[in-house]
């Protein structure tokens, strides 16, 4: 019931924001630009964002590695294909990271340590992005005329990426697993001991795994020069004159943002935020949207491909019970 409630309440933000944003606009003069746009150009930043996913899977193969889960990179990369289907497609509550786990859970056998490597894939991904986003957020407040719109922004980049990585660090610390330890020694919790102390066991695998952090790390910040291409190549094949560079300033904010999920796969917020941010540099609102929408629909179609996966792999499993 909840989860209904929650997935009500997002489409009716989404509906909300769409319909806001529609009164903004010049339907026509959009529907023109959408109609101008570049498919060569379109093509190349599909390809760009699938490239993304791949080095998405690549990072993770690398903390996965880590803890000596028996998976090959295509597996991963399909878990990771099959978890977007189900996070950027579907309206649903299930979780694309979710999915992953337990792809790599049922392959491995190994539910905590699969579960922790998507995790810390997660974290190390986030932290990535909140560091670009609270470096560009500064250089937005001081080389923008309308800086100080941006204030509050890099003041909530500040305070969010401080918290996450202070909270991240926690989850790494033997003091505190110690103390949390003693919790599943009372009553009812002793029954699920044995699964909290594998949890804290793949936690400390990465306490001395610094090559694997580090390197997953330096293709999170990959996977932000990526998208950042994607939005700039998007632009450029709708006729868009904007420096690259304001670029790599908004796209780490727009992930920021979108960290709040108030809407169904960040439809609509996205739209809204893209406005927001490429209008302080001249962008108008019809480009900006028409890029945003795109780029959406691009997500899409490079998620398709996780449900043809889905979908095969759903209709061998019979087959595997029966020769089983």
């Amino acid at each position: 019931m909840k989860n209904t409630v929650g997935t009500i309440l997002k489409i009716s933000v989404t509906v909300a924001i769409i319909a806001f944003l529609l009164t903004r606009v010049d339907l026509a003069a959009m529907g023109r630009q959408l109609a101008r746009a570049d498919l060569g150009l379109l093509l190349i930043a599909l390809a760009l964002y699938f490239g993304a996913i791949v080095v998405n899977a690549l990072k993770w193969h690398v903390v996965a590695h880590a803890q000596n889960l028996s998976a090959s990179f295509g597996a991963l990369l399909t878990y990771t294909l099959v978890g977007l289907f189900f996070g950027n497609v579907l309206p649903s509550n299930i979780g694309g990271d979710v999915v992953r786990a337990y792809g790599l859970a049922r392959a491995s056998g190994r539910a905590e340590a699969a579960a922790i490597s998507v995790l810390v894939d997660r974290l190390m991904g986030l932290c990535a992005f909140l560091g670009m986003a609270v470096v560009m957020a500064a250089l937005a407040a001081t080389t923008l005329t309308r800086g100080a719109e941006l204030e509050q922004i890099e003041i909530a980049t500040v305070i969010a990426a401080t918290i996450f990585i202070g909270g991240s660090a926690l989850l790494f610390s033997r003091r505190v697993g110690q103390r949390v330890k003693m919790i599943f020694d009372w009553g009812p919790l002793a029954r699920v001991q044995p699964i909290a102390a594998r949890v804290y066991h793949a936690l400390q695998v990465y306490r001395t795994s610094y090559r694997a952090l580090a390197l997953n790390l330096a293709l999170s910040v990959g996977i932000v020069i990526i998208t950042t291409l994607v939005w700039y190549t998007v632009a450029v094949a709708l006729g868009a004159q904007i420096s690259i560079f304001y670029f790599f300033l908004f796209n780490p904010l727009i992930a920021f943002v979108l960290l709040i999920p108030i809407s169904v796969n960040g439809l609509g917020a996205k739209e809204l935020t893209a406005a927001f941010f490429f209008g302080l540099v001249g962008m108008s609102n019809e480009v900006a949207i028409a890029m945003s929408l795109i780029f959406h629909l691009l997500i899409v179609l490079t998620s398709l491909p996780g449900g043809v996966l889905w979908w095969r792999e759903r209709a061998l499993a019979p087959t595997r019970s029966n020769v089983e």
